[in-house]
């Protein structure tokens, strides 16, 4: 083998292992309120081909994505209280439970948004915790939606998390008025430190702003895009 033949092989292994490495980051993401089965098909198998975090889907599909990814090493994860957030504790509890039962390994779930307005903190937190006590054993991130939040609020809402037992912070939805940005990656980071993990979602569109948002510290990458952001 030439030197340059060894530099150029070498340079392909160098992508290869960095896109894994992304890969492994990326929650590949189908919430549409029209996907269909083949299409929820269609995420399974590019995740398994990629070799992607998790297929991120409503509760309805996931008994689906569980068969389909069984054994692939890629997790099941969902979205409870989703977009809004605004249903009762008791309703987010049930509905992570049934997941779990059908095969989530990961459950976001979206805070009371409007308890945070209302710095009803007691409930804020006893939401939360409903929702990780019922999740068990699967792992809980917590979507604090940013773009409705002021800093206090996310601070607020970071060390609440904290107290419940989450495993993870998340931006955002991404069906509302804005997604992820390196600003509030950073504080999120800043306030859970290494207790928690930091899920940047909602509005990552390029490889280049899905590399700000991890050297600012997210640990995960929810996006719907995920091929294109390799």
């Amino acid at each position: 083998m030439t030197y340059d033949m060894m530099k150029k092989t070498i340079n392909l292994l160098i992508k290869e292992n960095t896109i894994m490495n992304i890969a492994k980051k990326i929650d590949h993401t189908v919430l549409k309120a029209d996907a269909t089965v083949e299409t929820v098909k269609k995420y399974c198998q590019e995740a398994k081909e990629y070799g992607f975090a998790s297929v991120c889907v409503n509760s309805c599909h996931v008994p689906l994505v569980a068969q389909e990814l069984k054994g692939s090493g890629v997790k099941t994860c969902c979205v409870v209280g989703f977009p809004l957030g605004a249903m009762l504790t008791s309703a987010k509890a049930f509905e992570a439970a049934e997941c779990v039962k059908a095969g989530a390994e990961e459950v976001d779930m979206v805070i009371n948004i409007g308890a945070v307005k209302d710095k009803n903190w007691d409930l804020v937190l006893e939401d939360i915790k409903a929702v990780v006590e019922a999740s068990k054993p699967a792992i809980v991130k917590v979507i604090i939606e940013t773009c409705l939040l002021t800093d206090e609020e996310k601070v607020k809402v970071c060390e609440l998390s904290k107290e419940a037992g989450a495993a993870f912070v998340k931006t955002s939805t991404g069906f509302s008025t804005g997604g992820a940005t390196v600003e509030d990656v950073k504080l999120m980071k800043q306030v859970v430190g290494d207790e928690l993990e930091v899920k940047a979602s909602g509005g990552i569109r390029t490889a280049e702003f899905a590399k700000e948002l991890l050297e600012a510290g997210a640990d995960r990458i929810g996006a719907s895009n995920g091929i294109a952001l390799l």
